[in-house]
């Protein structure tokens, strides 16, 4: 009877020791000791996104302000005598330029950076001046037939990437129903294939947003070259301007009637090169840097303007007379480089 009295306190205290210890590792898990915890641990709230974790909105095409890809640039030489027409693909580029030729013709650059049609064309020969007026757009691909052999050296050194048929011939088919030279084809994914560090889209001075006040009313517009008339109609119910080619609707093969949400008559100084063509005809080399005066067509508007380029590395800058800046109507843009 004494023996069992004598074992009761000491399993009692065995007891109060053995919780005190369960208790004291129980609080050590829970301070963070070098052991484990004891306690099971649960899912942690992952930290905010940093900004630059965060979606953002789509890309905004520098060359027309609207969403879209902006990626590598190529320029496509077109043909535009009554032959070469109707034209393939010039819906979808991004901007067009309309140059002078030999004998007063004229002819397109179009640059196409946030589509890729299947076919462009037909394409035709470069220009000295072509390697100006695409500086601005740091080393893009531009897509040609030919030049003359005097030209051949000076475009292959220039800061872009020379893309004859020669070389890149994967990137070239001929149309057996149009007469020749009026039927060579440009495949545009295969072009840029041949570039593959041709510069993406970039600034190169196009502002886009709510029209500038005043401007005067205006339905039609025409331009006219030595041998080549282009006529622009303002269309309400397309909101656009309808180009018309030397009196004639201007359409093409793919995309029906060509217009432009912005045309740009920019008055430059046009003088001989020091290149002839076969025939003899003396080749214009259109000045695209310096400054001079502009007429801006948008939303049934014309507007008069001033344009700014101080370098050939440089964007060009369209503004107001008053100096601020003349922002186009998101959309195709039509540069019509005219002799002042």
């Amino acid at each position: 009877m004494a023996a069992s009295v004598s074992r009761r306190p000491v399993g009692i205290a065995i007891a109060v020791v053995a919780a005190v210890a369960v208790a004291l590792a129980l609080l050590l898990g829970r301070c963070g000791t070098d052991g484990p915890p004891l306690t099971t641990p649960t899912t942690s709230t992952p930290p905010s996104a940093t900004p630059s974790d965060r979606p953002t909105g789509p890309r905004v095409s520098p060359f027309t302000g609207l969403p879209g890809r902006t990626g590598p640039v190529l320029a496509v030489k077109i043909d535009n005598v009554r032959a070469a027409r109707p034209h393939t693909g010039l819906g979808a580029a991004d901007l067009v330029y309309v140059e002078q030729v030999e004998a007063g013709l004229t002819r397109f650059l179009a640059v196409y950076a946030s589509q890729q049609p299947p076919r462009v064309g037909p394409v035709r020969s470069a220009r000295e001046s072509d390697v100006e007026l695409l500086r601005q757009f740091g080393r893009p691909a531009l897509a040609y037939s030919g030049v003359r052999s005097a030209l051949k050296g000076f475009l292959q050194d220039a800061p872009l990437y020379a893309l004859p048929p020669e070389r890149a011939p994967a990137a070239y088919v001929r149309d057996p129903g149009r007469p020749a030279p009026h039927n060579l084809y440009l495949r545009p994914e295969r072009a840029l294939a041949a570039a593959p560090d041709a510069t993406a889209a970039r600034d190169i001075g196009f502002r886009f947003g709510a029209a500038p006040p005043g401007g005067r009313e205006v339905d039609e517009h025409t331009v006219r070259f030595p041998a080549a008339r282009y006529t622009f109609t303002w269309s309400s119910d397309g909101g656009r301007w309808l180009v018309s080619l030397d009196g004639a609707p201007a359409r093409t093969t793919d995309g029906g009637r060509v217009g432009a949400k912005t045309v740009v008559v920019q008055y430059v100084t046009v003088r001989p090169s020091a290149y002839a063509d076969r025939g003899g005809n003396v080749t214009p080399y259109t000045e695209t840097v310096g400054s001079g005066t502009a007429l801006v067509l948008r939303d049934g508007k014309a507007h008069d303007a001033r344009w700014s380029r101080p370098s050939a590395t440089g964007g060009t800058s369209f503004t107001t007379p008053s100096g601020t800046p003349l922002a186009f109507a998101p959309g195709q843009v039509w540069v019509v480089l005219a002799a002042r």
